[in-house]
């Protein structure tokens, strides 16, 4: 029992003394119940209801093109022609371990020719597509979710719409429309360039591989779809890694404590969101 006494305010001469007051545990209103699950559901609920009218808000303002392009158009160039580099060199390192680790476990077994096969089908369909867009989480989805939530923290997002601006169309849609166009092209590049350094690292590291084996290993196993399916994951990735960053980023509070842990969270559901639709699009295979 925890009892709190109140004290007797002072009284006028002839007045009786007032009563003490003792309250206890019983008399304190009862704690809410913890419901975890209930609440984790709720705050799942809230989440998609937010990422839908937010996807609701930039289909509106998609058809006003003259707000959002000359941004979309900067933010393209700074993620994808500032990306390009490390795209490029994480490929490189890629493609060379893939065409090492075929020739390693397949040589002697079956023909040469088949590293080859190998090394396009893991490069076009998965390879490819996932080290571009790891490597665009950390390159854009952190820095998108940065900047927005250090934006959101220091007042500028409510500033914008005291001055009667959309912070969707004027910061969200620019860049949601840059990742979309701008990763595809990254990943063809990045395929090209794990697919030259598999084959210049096969010469090497693969006792009797010529060039003429594994481009035959190439040409046996490439058909258009897997060049479009490429294309088609790295759109998805471009959409996931731009929209979540910008939602998350958006929801920033804490100053600069909180913008830390806005881009931790942005960087860990953008990649769990990748790795969703990599599952997703993998049955794809079956049909094409």
């Amino acid at each position: 029992m925890i009892e709190t006494e109140i004290a007797p305010q002072p009284s006028s001469p002839g007045s009786p003394p007032e009563a003490t007051t003792v309250l206890d545990d019983e008399s304190l209103p009862p704690a809410p119940p913890e419901r975890p699950l209930v609440d984790a559901a709720t705050t799942l609920l809230n989440r998609v209801g937010t990422a839908a009218l937010m996807a609701a808000t930039i289909g509106r303002e998609l058809r006003r093109p003259r707000a959002w392009v000359d941004a979309a158009l900067q933010q393209a160039w700074v993620m994808g022609i500032r990306s390009l580099p490390l795209v490029v060199v994480i490929s490189v390192l890629g493609g060379a371990v893939t065409s090492q680790q075929s020739g390693a476990q397949f040589s002697g077994g079956v023909p040469l020719w088949v590293i080859g096969s190998i090394s396009t089908a893991s490069i076009l369909t998965e390879l490819g597509p996932i080290l571009t867009g790891m490597v665009l989480v950390g390159r854009i989805g952190a820095a998108i979710a940065a900047e927005l939530g250090s934006m959101k923290v220091t007042e500028q997002i409510d500033a914008l719409r005291a001055m009667g601006r959309d912070p969707y169309a004027y910061l969200v849609v620019p860049r949601v429309v840059a990742g979309f166009l701008v990763v595809p092209p990254l990943i063809i590049l990045s395929d090209a360039a794990s697919l030259f350094a598999a084959w210049a690292v096969a010469l090497v590291a693969v006792p009797g591989m010529t060039s003429a084996t594994f481009i035959y290993g190439v040409r046996f196993y490439f058909y258009p779809f897997a060049l479009i399916f490429s294309v088609l994951k790295g759109a998805s990735f471009g959409l996931a890694i731009t929209f979540l960053a910008c939602m998350i980023g958006l929801e920033g509070e804490g100053g600069a404590e909180g913008v830390g842990r806005t881009t931790t969270a942005a960087v860990v559901a953008t990649t769990l969101a990748l790795l969703i639709i990599d599952v997703m699009f993998a049955p794809l295979l079956r049909y094409f």
